[in-house]
Formats: C-alpha cells, structure tokens, sequence
C-alpha cells in the first residue's frame, strides 16, 4: 500500500506495534520456564510455564496476573518499557542459556524468563525452536505499544 494512502488511515500505535499481553500469551508455546525476580536484597526462581493469564487494570497499572499450584505471578504490563532476548553459556555445564528478560524504565531486569531444562542443555521437544520463533518475530530487542485495554 503506498505510504499516501497509509497516512490516511485510521491506525493506532497498537495496531502496527505488538503490545505486552499479546506477547506474554505468545510465550505459553514456549512450556516449562525459569522465572526470576532480582531485589536488592534477594533473588525468587521458579520453575512453571505461562498459562491461563488473566488482567486487571489497578491504580498503580495493568497487570497480567496468573495463579498457578506453588506460586502466584503479577506484572505491571505499563513498568516494562523493553523486552530483550539473550543467549549465554550455562554457570554450571556446557550449554547454552535461553532467557527473554522484561526491562523496567532503568533498564533493569525486572524479571527475567529462561527456557528450563532437564538434564543440562536438554530442552523439552519445541522449547528453543518456539524461543526463536518468537525472537524472529518480535526481534532481539523491542518495545511494546501500550496496553490500551485490558
């Protein structure tokens, strides 16, 4: 479509960018995941994957919620103002780390999404093909449009 008559349409931020909420139900493909969640006085690790999201828009912002068995996940969607995909080498081993880390306006972790593993360097069946699915399609680095609603 040529640019003249793109200009003239009707189209939002959101429209041509992808938002938060789209890509974190994007990442349920992506199965059994590592979260962390650094303070400055401590580091929370669990092992589960995104499932079942539910939002709720709060004073403070809108938040993508989700209850699981052993652990309870809230993100303020409107504090991550970047989304950046990282590959590493393993503290322990030798494999490779894949991990999606939400950055806040500082930008610092605030929490950090590694692909879990069995046995060191063995991934479930699709996990790292579905982590550069979505790599591919969102790019190394991006920035999320707004939520506008929930």
């Amino acid at each position: 479509m040529p640019n003249a008559l793109l200009a003239q349409l009707p189209i939002t931020h959101s429209q041509i960018m992808p938002n938060l909420k789209e890509f974190l139900e994007a990442c349920e493909k992506l199965g059994t995941l590592r979260l962390i969640v650094t303070s400055s006085a401590a580091v929370l690790e669990v092992r589960g994957s995104i499932h079942k999201l539910f939002y709720a828009e709060l004073p403070k912002g809108k938040y993508a919620n989700m209850h699981a068995e052993i652990f309870e996940f809230h993100l303020n969607m409107d504090k991550i103002k970047q989304v950046k995909f990282e590959t590493g080498e393993a503290k322990r081993g030798n494999f490779t780390t894949y991990a999606i880390r939400f950055l806040d306006e500082q930008n610092d972790a605030a929490l950090s999404a590694f692909l879990q593993w069995g046995k060191p360097g063995e991934y479930e069946p699709g996990q790292v093909e579905n982590w550069h699915e979505l790599k591919e399609k969102y790019g190394e680095v991006w920035e999320p449009a707004p939520v506008e609603a929930i």
